[in-house]
């Protein structure tokens, strides 16, 4: 008996700190999507362009992503998907999303950068809550524009369904994210809520945002709230 109680604590204490890094390892993904922005929304002159950011839906953050993790197999980015609250007032609480594959417009601008993807329009929110959809195939992205002056929008920008940016040495520029693969990220769900819940749900509005996404739904009030 004795040893099976010994069995059952020594389980736990190998267990919880896998637990703690794993919530860990999502909180300082959470700050470092919120600086990113903060970041590129810095820029004078060269961040999204503002009547863009207050039209879109949504907005993925991917921050840090390794420049050659869409070549070497199994290996994919991480980051998370916030929308429009139903009143338009304020952002949802995060969900979790990961992304896979892609051209080699990933590979430039050096070995390390923040993806933005902004969705345009319902269409695109949702092929952005389904469970996969590929982007240039089950979903239209353009590069997106950049600066305050919108002349750059073409009519391809003007119609497509999600408008992608990344930002690497401090260069901030659209970028073409053909071929890459959306879908949602359980496990770290799991991480921030405390349990299984799909991004539609959370989404939706009724779910309250961690603690540690805080600083991001900030940022994104603080240029983008519609109020």
């Amino acid at each position: 008996m004795r040893l099976k109680i010994f069995a059952a604590l020594l389980a736990g204490a190998t267990l919880l700190p896998l637990t703690v890094s794993a919530a860990s390892d999502v909180d300082k993904r959470l700050q470092s999507a919120a600086q990113a922005f903060k970041d590129v929304m810095d820029m004078p002159d060269k961040a999204i362009p503002q009547d863009l950011l207050n039209k879109a839906q949504c907005i993925v953050i991917v921050p840090d992503l390794k420049k050659g993790a869409f070549i070497v197999g199994g290996k994919y980015g991480k980051g998370f998907v916030t929308c429009r609250r139903k009143d338009n007032v304020g952002w949802t609480a995060p969900g979790a999303i990961r992304i896979e594959g892609g051209s080699v417009g990933f590979q430039i601008g050096g070995s390390e950068m923040d993806v933005f993807m902004l969705v345009m329009n319902d269409k695109g929110m949702e092929r952005l809550l389904g469970d996969k959809f590929t982007l240039g195939g089950d979903a239209t992205v353009a590069a997106g524009p950049v600066g305050r002056v919108a002349q750059a929008e073409t009519d391809a920008r003007l119609t497509a369904e999600i408008l992608a940016y990344s930002r690497a040495r401090g260069l901030f520029a659209g970028i073409a994210l053909n071929g890459a693969t959306l879908r949602e990220d359980s496990d770290w769900n799991i991480d921030m809520y405390g349990k299984a819940l799909k991004n539609r749900e959370i989404i939706d509005g009724s779910v309250a945002a961690p603690k540690a996404a805080t600083a991001l739904l900030g940022e994104l009030d603080r240029y983008s709230s519609r109020k």
